[in-house]
């Protein structure tokens, strides 16, 4: 049986264990939510209240110059390449992941209409995170195509000579279930078909190579495992193949090959650049900054790669405790046991409770949170996400602890537990 001491043990032998210090973690608080909202670096604060004060305060109109603020989504891009295998020039830090998956979906069927026109579906998971569907489901309604949702052991045969996309969530945000991309990526090719990744709970958290895996599209969020704070710019990355056969979407003066000629007629950029469209956020892209930046804080000890050995270090032990010592208690296994199929997060279920029992462990101080079922094949979801640059193995034998007295206590029933907030 694993102990508290030997816990407090891996975190002294922890490689990564300084990098905690990059952040501004409350006290008294296990912070297991970090795949909804990341923790606010340490250098976050100091370098907005710069921008705020020096940049915009006193050298106003001549920062974009002078502090660089036109190349800004592109400075912050070319260090997210460095976290999800792009090159340098090939991503731009920008708008939302919703408003970048329009965009790069938008570009696709393009693409698509042009190569085969008698492809008319978009095949994407039923789990998929809903904001995805949503924008999917739009755009087949402009486009005359059809949206077509399967279950994942049903992907492999969805892939037919009538598909045009594959839409996919390299992580699922519900089980924290993760697709072999390459695999994946290889198989919609092989039939004509072109892919769209969403890397909303993979970038900075799990490796990734888009390159590699000669994938198509990509989009991913800068709050999450990025720390960039609430409403942070998210990123967009197009193959190079792909990034100057068709305008975006929305063709704003930023994607415009020269906005300052102020020109009546648009004439795209090159490559990515034509995927921004107005005029960018500089104090959240500072933020942002600030937050990628923790993330390559850990490339002295090994990168992803030591992240990656971490959060499965982590999440192993996670499983393993509450196996072990909530026993009893209803508890199920949402998330893939094997790591080559999850990301950075585990996710039980229980019949009873999952709501209340997040809300009872947050009292505490564990933060963790909810995700609702649907009645049917997808049960109420208890997640907990680990991000290795700032949680420790202690910090999950604690969590496992409360949640234990939670449950054996039976302090979840109480009501003030079982009110739904806006916000789950």
């Amino acid at each position: 049986m694993t102990t508290k001491e030997d816990c407090l043990q891996r975190d002294i032998q922890d490689p990564l264990r300084d990098l905690r210090d990059e952040f501004n973690l409350p006290v008294d608080t296990i912070y297991l939510d970090g795949n909804s909202l990341g923790v606010m670096p340490r250098a976050a604060p100091g370098r907005v209240a710069q921008v705020v004060t020096q940049e915009w305060g006193t050298d106003l109109i001549q920062s974009w110059n002078k502090h660089g603020w036109f190349q800004m989504p592109g400075k912050v891009g070319d260090k997210i390449a460095r976290l999800i295998g792009a090159g340098p020039g090939e991503v731009v830090a920008t708008d939302s992941t919703s408003v970048n998956l329009f965009k790069v979906l938008s570009a696709a069927m393009n693409i698509a209409a042009a190569d085969a026109p008698q492809r008319k579906r978009i095949v994407s998971e039923r789990s998929n995170f809903p904001t995805d569907l949503y924008i999917a489901e739009a755009l087949c309604k402009q486009h005359g195509m059809e949206l077509v949702l399967v279950e994942p052991e049903e992907i492999a045969a969805s892939l037919t000579a009538e598909v045009a996309i594959l839409m996919l969530t390299h992580v699922n945000y519900r089980t924290g279930a993760m697709h072999d991309m390459a695999t994946v990526t290889a198989a919609a090719h092989a039939e004509g078909i072109l892919t769209v990744w969403d890397l909303a709970h993979s970038a900075g958290a799990v490796p990734v190579d888009l390159k590699k895996a000669k994938a198509d599209f990509s989009v991913g969020c800068g709050y999450k495992y990025l720390n960039g704070g609430p409403g942070a710019p998210a990123f967009v990355w197009v193959n190079p193949l792909h990034a100057d056969r068709f305008w975006q979407p929305l063709a704003g003066w930023w994607g415009h090959a020269a906005p300052f000629a102020f020109t009546p007629d648009y004439q795209p950029a090159p490559g990515i650049t034509r995927y921004q469209c107005g005029t960018q956020p500089m104090i959240s892209l500072a933020a942002l900054e600030c937050g990628v930046d923790t993330v390559l804080g850990a490339e002295p000890f090994g990168g992803m790669a030591a992240l990656r050995a971490k959060s499965l270090a982590l999440t192993d032990l996670f499983i393993q405790l509450v196996e072990e010592r909530c026993a009893g208690h209803g508890l199920g296994l949402a998330t893939p046991r094997e790591h080559a199929l999850r990301g950075s997060q585990v996710c039980l279920t229980r019949d009873e409770g999952a709501y209340a029992i997040v809300q009872a462990l947050i009292a505490r101080g564990v933060i963790g949170d909810y995700r609702a079922g649907d009645g049917g094949r997808h049960k109420d979801i208890l997640r907990f996400g680990f991000t290795p640059l700032y949680i420790g193995f202690v910090d999950v034998w604690n969590a496992v602890e409360h949640l234990k007295q939670v449950l054996e206590s039976g302090e979840w029933k109480r009501p003030e537990f079982n009110q739904k907030h806006a916000v789950t």
